[in-house]
């Protein structure tokens, strides 16, 4: 039995903090401890030292190899006689490092706290109870040893495709057989290109927080994060098993129980492209005394596997059916609230469930593809182009445009800050460009009238509130009658959109309906991108 209990704490996961028990009470009415950092003792604090800095040197060789296997060409190390020294001495540090690894686990063995955790551990992976779960449930150890608790296995599903759920795919030229094959010839350099840097440093790039070293470098933060959900707002830590095998790292805070009408809606937060839900969007939703759903991207904190489009789109899925399936919410009580590259999955969810109650986007964009060719040389264009839609096609107004809902304007906000994309150029700010799509799009009076658009233009371009105001009152809009027009049509017709109201207008009115729903849809306020928003702005999208 001591024999089996120190293998265990050998290959066992590293213990981050003890939190206290939700039961816990203290018989002198003193409030009870909130949780403590777990300490390791002397040899396993310093084998634990040394271990996790082999893991930095070996980040570090890892995202710098291309380098130094350039550097050791060119010193002539690549060669028999100089490669099998340098394999010996590696195999002589693999050794030392694994009788540290072995002092660690005897150090581990020595703790009672440890013996404590890993026996937790053990007796729930055999039988994962909800008396078991509640016990594990306070310690914050490594995520990839917690118990599943959730599949989409568990629940039947008809978006299922080869890869994955359903995603929209770029159209394809049609072209005839001969004329097929030699354009593929053609852009074959081009294809292997494309796949090169997408997998490399592309991927990277667009999504800094599936890197190693930044996470490495984060851990304090996330972890005091991690901490303050649950022993503050009690949250409930789960894995979930996404369709492509990817395991989903995810926090829910539940208030239904606090009896506010606000704890009975679900917020589902879909984090940037630098966020993880221990420090990022869950905050201001939680601040409004909402249950809420967090979630990690796949590769980011707990979660496995690597943030492409498809497996975006599979993790958001899971998300979704485990709210619906075990946490007991219905489609019509769930928000999906996005921060910036969240707005893809975000869109994708609105779109796959269209019972979604509503959608709050946060500085989010409408397409990736215009971003990229921004910060990209102009001879790359073909290049980037054919990478973003074969590999990142994150087509945000193209989904969210094939949301629907029986109402017109009441599931939908978007919150745009005036100087997102930086102080020199708010019209260049790419959620006014999701706002102009989806308003052209639902509308048909709006789509064919270059006048109403560049009314909307306008008023998008105000720097200020009260410059906003300025172009609102300057075309003397009517609220009344705008609201009473799209009443009116919505009573006497179907709602799917795009809606062909306003096709007998006259100039000035469609430009006053354009503005009316325009400000409808969207509110800027003063901010830059990564401020949080405050949770005096997320409020419910109007109702019709």
């Amino acid at each position: 039995m001591a024999g089996w209990m120190l293998l265990r704490c050998l290959f066992g996961p590293n213990l981050q903090r003890i939190h206290r028990s939700p039961d816990q009470t203290r018989t002198d009415g003193r409030t009870p401890r909130r949780g403590w950092n777990y300490q390791p003792r002397g040899l396993e604090r310093y084998t634990d030292s040394v271990l996790g800095w082999a893991s930095v040197l070996w980040s570090l060789s890892y995202y710098s190899s291309p380098l130094l296997l350039c550097y050791l060409y060119r010193k002539g190390y690549i060669c028999s006689s100089k490669l099998v020294p340098i394999g010996q001495y590696v195999g002589t540090a693999l050794v030392c490092l694994l009788g540290v690894a072995y002092l660690r686990g005897w150090g581990r063995w020595r703790n009672p706290e440890y013996l404590q955790f890993i026996t937790i551990l053990e007796e729930t992976r055999r039988n994962n109870t909800p008396s078991n779960k509640k016990k594990l449930a306070c310690f914050d150890f490594d995520f990839k040893h917690w118990p599943v608790d959730f599949s989409w296995k568990e629940v039947s599903s008809l978006k299922l495709s080869k890869g994955g759920v359903s995603l929209l795919r770029p159209e394809s030229k049609h072209r005839g057989a001969a004329d097929s094959v030699l354009n593929s010839v053609r852009t074959l350099p081009c294809h292997i290109l494309s796949y090169l840097i997408v997998h490399s440093f592309g991927r990277r790039m667009l999504y800094p927080g599936s890197v190693g070293l930044l996470q490495k470098a984060m851990r304090p933060m996330l972890q005091q994060g991690q901490a303050r959900l649950v022993e503050e707002f009690e949250g409930q830590r789960n894995k979930l098993v996404a369709c492509d095998g990817n395991e989903i790292d995810t926090m829910f805070v539940d208030r239904r129980k606090d009896g506010g009408q606000a704890g009975k809606t679900l917020v589902i937060c879909c984090e940037g492209n630098a966020g993880f839900y221990e420090v990022g969007c869950m905050n201001t939703p939680l601040e409004g005394g909402y249950s809420v759903l967090g979630w990690n991207h796949p590769g980011f904190g707990g979660s496995t596997g690597v943030p492409f489009p498809q497996n975006e789109a599979n993790a958001m899925d899971v998300v979704i059916q485990f709210a619906v399936h075990k946490l007991g919410f219905q489609l019509s009580d769930i928000i999906v609230y996005a921060w910036s590259i969240g707005g893809f999955t975000a869109s994708w969810a609105v779109m796959s469930y269209p019972e979604i109650r509503a959608l709050v986007l946060d500085a989010s964009f409408d397409d990736l593809l215009p971003l990229a060719l921004k910060v990209m040389p102009d001879s790359w264009r073909p290049l980037v182009t054919h990478t973003v839609r074969q590999y990142m096609n994150l087509n945000n107004a193209e989904q969210l445009c094939k949301y629907q809902h029986e109402l017109y304007v009441n599931t939908l906000a978007l919150i745009s800050g005036t100087r997102d994309q930086g102080p020199e150029d708010i019209t260049s700010n790419r959620g006014n460009d999701l706002l102009l799509k989806l308003l052209q799009y639902r509308s048909d009076a709006i789509h064919t009238n270059q006048d109403a658009i560049r009314a909307v233009r306008q008023w998008l371009a105000a720097g200020t509130q009260i410059e906003e105001e300025s172009v609102y009152m300057g075309y003397e809009v009517d609220d009344d009658w705008c609201l009473s027009v799209l009443q009116s049509y919505q009573t006497d017709r179907e709602t799917l959109f795009p809606w062909s109201v306003g096709e007998d207008m006259t100039l000035e009115g469609r430009r006053q309906l354009a503005l009316f729903l325009a400000r409808k849809y969207m509110r800027n306020f003063e901010t830059t991108h990564c401020t949080p928003l405050p949770i005096s702005e997320f409020r419910p999208p109007w109702k019709l």
